[in-house]
């Protein structure tokens, strides 16, 4: 014989309500919800506080067990949920199957049942309860305005021309002035999927045919857009902190450009162990470039030599005075000729000068 009271021979009930608490204290998701048909709207003789917790029923795409998958803890005060009771006429074992997305005509009312209680959702009265920046209606999303606002002007090293000892000419790099690339974002409903958390954190994939994006972004403007040539753009508006325990290589086809504004400093082999060293290799027919505005360049070796190796000239041109502080023995073996020319005195001093 069957048994009755098994799920769909019982009267089963189906229900419509709205979410008007989700602190539950087993932590497991679960949400108060008034139904249409069912409680009253009347809060002094049906409070929040007494209406059965309902249980959110999870897709198959999570687990919903030991922590596993996506949390059910995103439906908020203020949500329209489908569902039933699966013991059926008696109406205290609530299961949601989904919500209802709508397009409010009036704003919440926390004294009455079928209301947020809090006041805040919903957010928008009049239009869809789909966000913005899936709709791109007349009304503009508040985080698609901020992002309007690119970083514009950031100049690269600007290297000038000058001339060496023996007056030739030490040609010029010049540098540029770039911008951060426009948003690229064109949706067109229904392409553009969008998660957006309460606090303002966004999610977005779009398929707009023409206009492809992937964008995140944290609600202080900290973000990631990958734009539909592929180009990506990260933007951090605070600090920005990487640490890899393993080894790290990069490798760029074309150009690179760094702009700071603080200092920079970089430490290599921190731990002394051998053969760690800082290597830098320019290939053919290119030069290393540096100046200094104002300031000084200090190269200083605490313990250990300075060995330099010129397969050309070596031009040195000092303005001011050269002075050289040699504790130890000088020594120069010259192959050629040596030429020294001064408009002033000669000074040479020693225990003993010999002129051969």
């Amino acid at each position: 014989m069957a048994d009755n009271n098994f799920l769909g021979f019982n009267n089963f009930i189906w229900f419509t309500g709205v979410v008007e608490d989700r602190t539950d204290p087993f932590k497991v998701g679960r949400v108060r919800v008034r139904c249409l048909g069912i409680h009253t709207g009347d809060k002094t003789i049906l409070p929040t506080t007494d209406l059965p917790w309902a249980q959110v029923i999870l897709p198959v795409t999570s687990p919903g067990i030991s922590g596993l998958g996506s949390s059910p803890t995103f439906l908020v005060e203020g949500s329209w949920v489908f569902g039933y009771f699966r013991d059926g006429t008696n109406c205290q074992e609530p299961l949601v199957i989904g919500s209802l997305p709508g397009r409010p005509i009036e704003a919440a009312a926390p004294d009455k049942g079928f209301y947020d209680p809090n006041g805040i959702y919903p957010a928008y009265v009049g239009e869809s309860d789909v966000n913005r920046l899936a709709t791109n209606d007349e009304v503009t999303h508040p985080h698609l305005t901020a992002r309007m606002n690119v970083a514009k002007g950031i100049a690269t090293a600007d290297f000038n021309a000058t001339t060496n000892a023996k007056g030739g000419e030490i040609a010029a790099s010049d540098g540029t002035i770039w911008n951060q690339p426009a948003i690229t974002y064109n949706a067109t409903y229904p392409y553009n999927k969008v998660y957006e958390s309460e606090a303002g954190h966004i999610f977005e994939t779009d398929d707009t045919p023409g206009a492809e994006r992937i964008y995140e972004s944290h609600f202080k403007g900290t973000s990631r857009e990958i734009d539909p040539v592929g180009n990506i753009t990260y933007i951090n508006t605070y600090d920005k902190y990487e640490l890899t325990t393993g080894h790290q290589r990069h490798s760029i086809g074309g150009n690179s450009d760094i702009t700071i504004d603080g200092r920079h400093k970089i430490y290599i082999n921190k731990n002394g162990l051998p053969n760690n060293n800082y290597d830098i290799q320019i290939g053919p027919n290119a030069n290393i470039n540096i100046q200094v505005d104002k300031g000084n360049i200090n190269l200083v070796t605490v313990d250990g030599d300075v060995n330099m190796n010129v397969g050309g000239n070596y031009n040195l041109q000092v303005k001011g005075d050269y002075t050289s502080d040699i504790w130890g023995s000088k020594k120069e073996t010259i192959e050629g000729s040596k030429t020294s020319n001064t408009t002033m005195s000669v000074f040479h001093r020693g225990a003993t000068i010999d002129l051969n």
